[in-house]
């Protein structure tokens, strides 16, 4: 008998193929959103559960279904996953990092522009037919090259935006829990690390890529964004949460800071409307890995994960090793 595994979301066609080989495969191609409770009934008898962040796999789900061996997310965030309930239960949890770096980097860099030059803004404006004149201000907006890239989460996506950094001819400030080591460095343009209020102080662009967690929640505030220059922007490729929201919206309406680029919303799908009323934030719905490449990369991983984890093997990406151990 192959164990049972249930797809949370849909997924390539290809993927979902090459589960069908290893497992009894219940798949969600209709692509419905699952509630905790029906996603607990869905892992009912399952061994194994393919997820991706809109999935909230709780201690309750574990509790519920004691012959669950393996979570494996499509994501290299899983703050979707109660980490210490799966341990505790003896469930491996997996994530997707590095397949995504690059992409999520390029992606980084196309919203950070968008928003300091004021692309969706003067296209919304040509659209509308109101372009009649050419003007010296007309959409005026901030350097990118020569300036002072911040870049709050330097791990392996923030390093390859420090990197990019290099062609733009900008000095590079990060701030992270810990200092990289000086070869890091060197590699992201010489970055160099500095206090989070000396990045907010001197940035004229903020860059957040760090991973969410109650110590990260609110990250960037009003405290925070009242030290930024009014001529900076701010790009959260991170998570929802990480930005409180209203403060940003007021920030933004205010003019205390010029611009923003936000591809991740606190509690989404749903947004604050409020962010439709402005023009000086660039809005996209949480795509900074969407190339066909990277996702399908991410996919294959995951499901790679989850053939290692039920056939005996150690995941290649598990996120609690205490697991495996036992």
């Amino acid at each position: 008998m192959k164990p049972k595994i249930f797809v949370a979301r849909a997924v390539f066609p290809e993927v979902l193929a090459r589960l069908e080989q290893h497992f009894e495969v219940e798949s969600n191609q209709d692509d419905r959103i699952y509630s905790a409770d029906e996603l607990l009934a869905k892992a009912h008898g399952k061994h194994g559960l393919f997820t991706t962040p809109s999935e909230p796999v709780t201690a309750a789900l574990f509790a519920a279904n004691p012959q669950l061996k393996a979570v494996c997310n499509m994501a290299v965030g899983y703050n979707n996953i109660d980490v210490a309930a799966a341990t505790q239960a003896g469930v491996m949890a997996t994530n997707t990092p590095d397949v995504l770096n690059e992409t999520t980097a390029d992606f980084g860099w196309a919203l950070m522009m968008a928003a300091a030059r004021r692309i969706t803004e003067s296209e919304h404006f040509l659209r509308a037919g109101k372009w009649k004149k050419w003007s010296y201000d007309s959409f005026v907006g901030p350097d990118i090259h020569g300036a002072t890239l911040g870049i709050i989460g330097m791990g392996r996506i923030g390093q390859a935006i420090a990197r990019r950094s290099l062609g733009f001819d900008m000095q590079v400030l990060y701030h992270n829990r810990s200092r990289l080591a000086p070869e890091q460095e060197a590699r992201a343009n010489n970055a160099r690390y500095v206090s989070k209020q000396e990045l907010l102080q001197q940035a004229d662009h903020v860059v957040l890529v760090l991973p969410y967690s109650k110590d990260t929640h609110h990250t960037i505030a009003a405290p925070e964004l009242a030290l930024m220059k009014p001529t900076a922007t701010l790009t959260n490729i991170a998570r929802g949460g990480i930005v409180d929201d209203a403060a940003l919206i007021a920030a933004l309406r205010e003019g205390r800071i010029a611009a923003a680029g936000v591809d991740v919303f606190e509690n989404e799908p749903s947004f604050k409307p409020e962010f439709l009323d402005l023009s000086n934030v660039v809005l996209t719905p949480h795509i900074a890995s969407a190339s066909t490449p990277t996702r399908l990369a991410m996919a294959n991983c995951a499901a790679g994960n989850l053939i290692a984890a039920l056939s005996g093997q150690r995941p290649p990406n598990l996120l609690n090793p205490d697991v495996a151990a036992r």
